[in-house]
C-alpha cells in the first residue's frame, strides 16, 4: 500500500529521481520543483494551494479546460471494457469511430487517419510516408524535406532534423540528413532578412513562399518529397501566414510534385477557431499532423491524416506501411477524444474562439504602450509578444541579456504573479500565450494585468 507523502518527501524524490523535460536541473538545487496538483477550468493549483491562470493551456493542449469529469469518466469506462489492444492488423471500435470523425472534419479527401501517441510521432510518420509513397509510385529519389527557419517540429530524430533550431539540434547531431531551411513568415523582422521588397504583407508572403520553389530547384525537384509548415509558426513567437502565402505554397508543391504537410500539432482543434487551421487559411494539404488538442490532454493521442491518393499504393498487393506505435490509437485515448469532440460541438468552442479572438487581441494590444513590447502577433487563441530594447528601431536583446531577462527574471516573476505561460528565446525573446478555449474577457484582462505589472518591472531592471 502506498503511504501518504508530505511535500518535503516529494520534493526530495523529485530532485533525486525525476528527470524533467527541457529542464535545467541545476535551477532546483536552491529552489523547489514547482508541483502542480490540480486543475479547474482555466486555473491550475500547486502543492501549496496557490492558484495560477493557465495561460498556455498546459502546453497548447487543454482546449476544453481542466477538471472535465466527463473526460475522466470516458477514460474509466473504456479502460474497464477494453484497456488496450494494438492497431497492428486489428481494429477496435474507438479507433474506427474516431478515424471516421476526424476524417469528416478534415478538408478535402484527407480520409486516412494513422494514429500515434503524440505530435513528434505524427511528424515522423508523415516523413516516412512521403518517402515510401514516392518509392511505390516510381520516384524513389524523392526523399528530402524543406521546412522553415526557427520552426519546431518535434524531438524524434527525423522530426528534430526537420526542426529549424540549430541550438536544439546540435547536442544530438548527426541527425537524419536531407532537410533544408527556408525563411519563415516573420513580417516584423522582414527588413532584416534578404527580402528587399515593399513593406507589404502580401508581397513579403509571396517572396517567402517563392523561397520554397527556389530551394526545390537548388536541391532538384526529383529529390524533394515534402514541405513541412505550421499554419502559425510556434517557435520565434507565433508567425501567422501573410495573405496569399499558402495559396502560393500550394501552387509550388503542385508544380514540383512535392507533398504539402500542414503540421497542426498546436494549431488544430480550436486553437485558431477551426478543427483544422488549413480551413482557416484556405489551403488543401496532402498530410495533416496533429495531436495535443485532440483529447484536450486528458490522454495521449496524435494522428497523421493523409489523402486517399497517398493511401492508394498501400491498398494493393503485398504493399504495407511498415510503421507503427504500440500505444498509437489506444482505446482509452480514442474514447477520451470522442468525448472531447462532443464537448467541442456541444459548447461550440470553435465558434467561441472566433467570436472572442478579436477581444483577446485588443486586450493584449493595450500592452504596446510599454517600451519593452515590440510586436504582438498571432491568431485565434495563440499569441506571441516580442520584447525589444527599443520599439522604434526594433533592437533586440543579445544572448546574455536574454538569459537575464527571460530565465533570470520573467519566467519566475510571471509564475510568482499567478500566470503560467512561456517566456521563450528560440529566436528573438517572446512571451507566448495560448489559454484554454473556454477563456473569456475576464481571463484576457487578468492576463493583461499580470503582464503589465511584470513587464514594467522587467523594464525597470534593464
Amino acid at each position: 500500500m502506498t503511504e501518504p507523502r508530505n511535500d518535503e518527501d516529494r520534493q526530495r524524490a523529485a530532485k533525486d529521481h525525476l528527470w524533467m523535460h527541457f529542464t535545467r536541473h541545476s535551477t532546483h538545487d536552491t529552489h523547489e520543483v514547482p508541483t502542480i496538483v490540480r486543475g479547474d477550468g482555466v486555473h491550475i493549483y500547486d502543492s501549496h494551494g496557490k492558484r495560477y491562470l493557465d495561460g498556455l493551456a498546459g502546453l497548447f493542449v487543454v482546449q476544453a479546460g481542466h477538471g472535465r469529469t466527463e473526460l475522466a469518466e470516458a477514460a474509466a469506462k473504456q479502460a474497464a471494457e477494453l484497456a488496450f489492444f494494438p492497431l497492428w492488423s486489428y481494429a477496435h471500435p474507438g479507433a474506427i469511430d474516431l478515424a471516421e470523425r476526424v476524417a469528416a472534419y478534415a478538408p478535402g479527401d484527407l480520409n486516412r487517419v494513422f494514429f500515434t501517441t503524440g505530435g513528434g510521432e505524427a511528424v515522423e510518420s508523415a516523413w516516412k510516408l512521403a518517402k515510401q509513397y514516392f518509392k511505390l509510385t516510381g520516384k524513389p529519389t524523392k526523399h528530402k524535406v524543406i521546412s522553415r527557419a526557427i520552426a519546431y517540429h518535434g524531438t524524434p530524430q527525423g522530426a528534430l532534423s526537420i526542426t529549424g533550431l540549430p541550438g536544439m539540434k546540435a547536442p544530438f547531431e548527426p541527425l537524419v540528413p536531407s532537410t533544408f531551411r527556408v525563411p519563415n513568415t516573420n513580417f516584423y523582422r522582414s527588413a532584416e532578412t534578404s527580402y528587399l521588397g515593399p513593406a507589404d504583407e502580401y508581397a513579403f508572403g509571396q517572396w517567402a513562399a517563392n523561397r520554397i520553389a527556389e530551394a526545390i530547384e537548388f536541391e532538384g525537384p526529383d529529390t524533394v518529397a515534402a514541405v513541412f509548415l505550421e499554419p502559425v509558426q510556434n517557435s520565434g513567437g507565433c508567425f501567422p501566414p501573410p495573405p496569399g502565402y499558402f495559396e502560393r505554397v500550394r501552387e509550388i508543391c503542385d508544380e514540383y510534385d512535392v507533398l504539402l504537410v500542414s503540421d497542426e500539432v498546436i494549431c488544430a482543434f480550436g486553437r485558431l477557431g477551426h478543427m483544422f487551421a488549413a480551413e482557416r487559411y484556405g489551403y488543401q494539404p496532402d498530410i495533416i499532423t496533429c495531436a495535443k488538442g485532440l483529447t484536450s490532454g486528458y490522454s495521449p493521442l496524435g494522428a497523421m491524416i493523409a489523402t486517399d491518393r497517398l493511401f492508394e499504393p498501400f491498398s494493393k498487393g503485398d504493399n504495407s506501411f511498415a510503421h507503427g506505435y504500440t500505444f498509437g490509437g489506444h482505446p482509452v485515448s480514442t474514447a477520451v477524444a470522442m468525448a472531447n469532440l462532443d464537448i467541442f460541438e456541444r459548447e461550440q468552442l470553435n465558434e467561441h474562439v472566433r467570436e472572442t479572438e478579436g477581444d483577446f487581441r485588443t486586450t493584449l494590444e493595450k500592452l504596446t504602450d510599454l517600451p519593452i513590447v515590440g510586436d504582438i502577433r498571432g491568431d485565434g487563441y495563440f499569441y506571441g509578444i516580442e520584447l525589444v530594447k527599443d520599439q522604434k528601431t526594433k533592437e533586440t536583446f543579445d544572448d546574455a541579456e536574454c538569459e537575464r531577462l527571460l530565465r533570470g527574471f520573467l519566467s519566475g516573476a510571471l509564475f510568482e504573479a499567478g500566470l503560467y505561460c512561456r517566456a521563450d528565446d528560440r529566436g528573438d525573446p517572446v512571451i507566448q500565450l495560448a489559454p484554454p478555449l473556454i477563456a473569456d474577457q475576464a481571463v484576457f484582462d487578468e492576463i493583461e494585468t499580470i503582464l503589465r505589472d511584470v513587464l514594467t518591472r522587467a523594464w525597470a531592471q534593464l
